[in-house]
C-alpha cells in the first residue's frame, strides 16, 4: 500500500509530463504548419526599399488577396508591364486616390493630405522630381522607400498612371528573418492613419511565433521530467538508506 502511495506522486509526474510534450508537439508542429501556409519566404533583390528593407534580406510575406491592400503595405507582386519579376513596393496609393509630389515640406500629398514618411531614406524629400498620378479604381500606387534609386510607379506613369492591378499582389511583408540586426516585425507606419481606410493591421506571425517557442519549452520540460525525477529519487533513496539505524545483534 505504502508503495502505491509513494508511487501515486511519480505517476502523477510522468502523466503531467506526457501532457506536456504532447501539447507542445501540437504548438510547436501546428505554429510551424500554419506558419507555411499563411506565409511565404522571399528575398529583396535590390536596395529599392532601403532602409526599410535592405538588399539581399529574406522577409516573411502573407499571403493575402489584392483587395485586402491598404496604404502603407509593403506588398510583393509582378506585373509584366514592370518587367514580369517579382518586386517588393511600398503601397501610397488605392484606387481613386490623387497622389502628387511634392509640397513646399517635400512631402507627397494624397487627396491634397501631406504624408509624413519617416521611413524614407536619409529621411526624404519624397521624390527627387516631382509627380502626379490618380489611380484607376481597382489599382495601387506604389513606390519604394529609396526614392531615389527605385524604379516603381513614377517610371510607368504613361501607363494607367503608373498603377498595377490589385490582382497582381501576391503577398503582403510581415517580418525580416534575416540579417540578423533587421529581425523582427516589418513597423507598420502611421504615414496614412489619416486617410480613410488607414493601413492594415499586421498578420499573425507574432502569435505563431508565440505558438512555436511555448511548443518547444513545453517538448523540452517535459522530457527533461523523467531523468530529473529519476535523479531526484535516486538522491532521496540513497539519503534514505544512509540515514537508516542499524538494529543490535543478540
Amino acid at each position: 500500500m505504502g508503495g502505491a502511495e509513494r508511487g501515486g506522486p511519480g505517476r502523477t509526474g510522468a502523466l503531467v509530463s506526457g501532457i506536456a510534450v504532447a501539447l507542445g508537439c501540437v504548438l510547436f508542429l501546428g505554429g510551424f504548419a500554419w506558419a507555411a501556409i499563411l506565409y511565404k519566404p522571399y528575398t529583396v533583390p535590390t536596395d529599392s526599399m532601403a532602409p526599410t528593407i535592405a538588399r539581399g534580406a529574406r522577409v516573411l510575406a502573407q499571403r493575402i488577396d489584392g483587395d485586402e491592400v491598404r496604404r502603407g503595405d509593403v506588398v510583393v507582386f509582378r506585373d509584366k508591364v514592370w518587367g514580369d519579376a517579382t518586386m517588393v513596393k511600398r503601397v501610397v496609393g488605392v484606387g481613386g486616390d490623387t497622389v502628387v509630389c511634392c509640397d513646399r515640406q517635400g512631402r507627397m500629398t494624397v487627396n491634397g493630405t501631406p504624408v509624413e514618411e519617416p521611413y524614407l531614406q536619409s529621411g526624404g524629400p519624397a521624390s527627387p522630381g516631382g509627380f502626379s498620378a490618380t489611380v484607376p479604381r481597382g489599382d495601387l500606387f506604389l513606390l519604394g522607400d529609396h526614392r531615389a534609386d527605385s524604379i516603381d510607379s513614377r517610371s510607368h506613369l504613361t501607363k494607367d498612371q503608373g498603377s498595377i492591378p490589385r490582382g497582381a499582389v501576391s503577398a503582403r511583408v510581415d517580418a525580416a528573418l534575416w540579417p540578423t540586426d533587421a529581425f523582427g516585425m516589418l513597423p507598420r507606419p502611421g504615414s496614412f492613419d489619416a486617410l480613410p481606410g488607414g493601413t492594415s493591421e499586421p498578420g499573425p506571425i507574432r502569435m505563431l511565433g508565440i505558438a512555436v517557442v511555448v511548443g518547444a519549452a513545453l517538448i523540452l520540460g517535459g522530457a527533461a521530467y523523467g531523468p530529473l525525477a529519476r535523479l531526484a529519487t535516486g538522491r532521496t533513496a540513497r539519503r534514505s538508506g544512509n540515514g537508516k539505524a542499524v538494529a543490535p545483534h543478540g
